[in-house]
């Protein structure tokens, strides 16, 4: 909170803003229920309980936070869309929309990562908080209301081995095409040691993954045929792939060795995807295990978005923004330079010269004294100032300083002008505080008058004085 002190002889100016430090905020709760994407993979519909934050007072500058908290209303969860050996992200993004004084909107986010691994339908955890904000450019009014919410989910890249007898996800095999092998010698080298195998043509086996990529793990082995390999029902590239030769098409002298990777397809979307071998002849072909890859994702992929809808009241908050951020008051506000504080001389009601007057701060900072000795009451007042600045609440309050003399009271006077004189001459070399304005005489001529009709009554009064002197002088002779 900014404060301006006017320090004044014997008081003290403060100019405080009206407003408090802290901004008064608003608490919204608003339910949301969620379909679509790790929704589905969850629970189908997810119900949320959101408590949204709002300050309804800001002045210019200050920024208009938004804060969203989120929580689960019930037992129902988003879950992992797929099988997730390293966890993933989960990502809100909420709308907040602006309107009256401002037209646009704010959108809090958050995120949090899920420990792994996970495998389909794993509840998720939601950030705990969302936010976003604005800087207040101008006064106004805004009303700031609550919009949807999408929540949204990133697997890492990873690599997943999906066995030739897994339950989930699970290779579909033609029927009775195919023989589950098991418990193979582990100097083979198979994935968990065992395999299917089939030696009639025509019989295939399939997967549906999601990923960017997959790879088919069998036995490099001389007794193998060529297998043909299909990718969402189109002929992969290379269409083929033969475990009976080496990579330079040279026939394979060994048998069962195992963990091979046969053949390899990057690049696809990430999405569902199928992928489906077929045997060409009739001779041995082996399914150890599908690895499904996953590259680095640049984003959340949509297909896993959640859209959450408003299900309780609509609600709204309105931000009430003041004025510029300025910390002092305009110049008209502002006392004159050069306050006298010296005593008034004026005479009081009761006929003395005693000082009179007090500080006032009705209407302005000033101060004066109260024409013809009237003083005015002892109590300062306060009132907000009609000079200062109309993008700012302030409230000027004069408070005394110290204790008033019990002979005389000290009044502050805004005003560089005496109006009464404090010393009748200026002494030499003091400082000009006004003189005493010079007294005119009754009358110059009267004054020489006098004294001549003075001197001329004198001498006759001497003379008046020797002749009765000679006359008893006479007498005595």
């Amino acid at each position: 909170m900014a404060a301006l002190a006017l320090g004044l002889a014997g008081t003290a100016a403060i100019v405080v803003p009206s407003v408090t430090a802290q901004a008064n905020t608003a608490d919204l709760v608003v339910d949301y229920a969620c379909t679509q994407g790790i929704a589905s993979s969850g629970s189908g519909t997810v119900y949320l309980r959101t408590n949204l934050t709002v300050p309804t007072t800001l002045k210019v500058g200050d920024p208009l936070n938004v804060a969203w908290n989120l929580a689960y209303r019930d037992a129902t969860r988003f879950g992992a869309p797929t099988l997730l050996p390293n966890g993933g992200r989960i990502y809100v993004t909420g709308e907040v929309n602006l309107s009256d004084g401002w037209q646009g909107q704010l959108q809090p986010v958050g995120n949090v990562d899920q420990a792994g691994p996970m495998k389909k339908g794993t509840p998720l955890n939601l950030p705990s908080t969302i936010s976003d904000f604005a800087y207040t450019t101008r006064a106004g009014t805004v009303t700031v209301k609550p919009g949807k919410l999408y929540v949204d989910f990133r697997p890492p890249a990873s690599e997943v081995m999906v066995n030739d007898d897994q339950v989930e996800p699970k290779i579909n095999y033609s029927a009775g095409d195919w023989v589950d092998v098991n418990d193979r010698p582990s100097g083979d080298n198979d994935y968990h040691l065992d395999f299917h195998q089939t030696n009639k043509a025509g019989a295939w086996a399939e997967l549906t993954f999601t990923g960017t990529g997959i790879e088919y793990v069998a036995q490099k082995d001389r007794r193998g045929g060529p297998v043909e390999i299909w990718v969402d029902n189109q002929l992969s590239t290379p269409p083929r792939v033969d475990p009976s030769k080496n990579d330079d098409g040279t026939l394979v002298n060994d048998s069962n060795v195992g963990g091979q990777t046969l053949w390899s397809f990057t690049g696809l979307e990430y999405k569902q995807h199928t992928i489906t071998i077929k045997n060409v002849e009739d001779k041995r072909t082996l399914l150890d295990a599908f690895r499904v890859i996953t590259g680095e994702l640049p984003g959340p992929p949509p297909q896993y978005r959640a859209e959450c809808t408003l299900i309780s009241a609509p609600v709204a908050v309105q931000v009430t923004i003041g004025g510029g951020t300025g910390s002092s008051p305009s110049p008209d506000s502002s006392p004159d330079a050069s306050p006298d504080t010296s005593p008034d001389t004026s005479a009081s009601p009761s006929g003395s010269a005693s000082p009179s007057g007090s500080p006032s701060a009705s209407g302005s900072p000033s101060a004066s004294a109260t024409p013809g000795g009237q003083s005015p009451s002892p109590s300062p007042s306060a009132s907000r100032s009609p000079n200062l600045s109309a993008t700012q609440n302030y409230v000027v309050a004069v408070l005394p300083q110290g204790s008033p003399s019990p002979t005389a009271t000290r009044t502050v006077t805004l005003t560089a002008t005496p109006t009464v004189a404090q010393v009748a001459v200026t002494p030499q070399g003091g400082a000009q505080t006004g003189e005493a304005p010079e007294r005119m005489a009754a009358s110059g001529v009267l004054l020489i008058g006098s004294g001549g009709a003075l001197l001329v009554i004198g001498m006759l009064s001497g003379v008046a004085m020797l002749r009765r002197r000679a006359a008893h002088a006479g007498e005595r002779s």
